[in-house]
């Protein structure tokens, strides 16, 4: 059995606290973990074994949620993460599983909220969309759900309308060359690029027109 001498918090960290047992420094601990803890108090060596073990998923957790705040994630990114402040596998899945539960892990909404967002504020193709998931570690069940109602033709109007506002007063030639290379690289295909340029062209031009000749009037 070993006693506790002194329980401290740490400086850097004050949601952790240093564990002393008879006179030396022993472990550190999550406050939430440590809160039973008092001086004086004996502890054999599973009891040790117990507490860490507790506080390797608590701080997972709370890495996990710290995470989680900036914006949702993937699994694979979360474990990514997890794996950086060295985290063992076993209590990665742990908390993996309790995110899950809490929903706060699924890889199903994260892929349609990302397709979601990606359309309503830069919109891309569905290729592109689909390689930005698999690099956020989605699986091909979870990106095919997410892309199944993406139109490449009405994603690719969408972005070229909030494009060609600053593309007027140009001629066709340069207008077609810089639109094109807008959308080519948000992964639009060379005839949907063709079509929808012609068609933002035409359009902005019959209302130029619609302009000029009430103008006249």
């Amino acid at each position: 059995m070993k006693k506790i001498t002194a329980i401290e918090a740490q400086k850097r960290r004050p949601n952790r606290v240093n564990i002393y047992l008879d006179g030396e420094f022993a472990f550190g601990l999550e406050r939430i973990t440590a809160a039973w803890l008092r001086v004086g108090q004996e502890l054999n060596e599973q009891k040790i074994a117990q507490l860490q073990a507790e506080d390797a998923r608590e701080r997972a957790l709370q890495q996990a949620l710290l995470f989680l705040s900036y914006r949702a994630r993937s699994e694979s990114e979360i474990r990514r993460n997890l794996r950086k402040h060295e985290i063992p596998e076993a209590v990665i899945e742990e908390t993996l599983e309790r995110l899950r539960r809490d929903g706060l892990a699924n890889d199903k909404q994260f892929a349609q909220a990302w397709v979601e967002n990606r359309n309503t504020f830069r919109p891309r193709s569905r290729r592109m969309l689909a390689l930005e998931l698999r690099q956020k570690g989605l699986d091909d069940e979870a990106a095919k759900s997410a892309l199944a109602g993406v139109d490449d033709e009405a994603l690719a109007y969408e972005a070229a309308q909030k494009r060609a506002s600053r593309l007027r007063g140009l001629e066709w030639s340069e207008f077609r060359t810089k639109l094109s290379g807008f959308l080519a690289r948000r992964g639009f295909s060379y005839p949907v690029i063709a079509s929808i340029v012609t068609r933002v062209w035409n359009e902005t031009h019959v209302e130029e027109q619609h302009f000029e000749e009430e103008d006249e009037t």
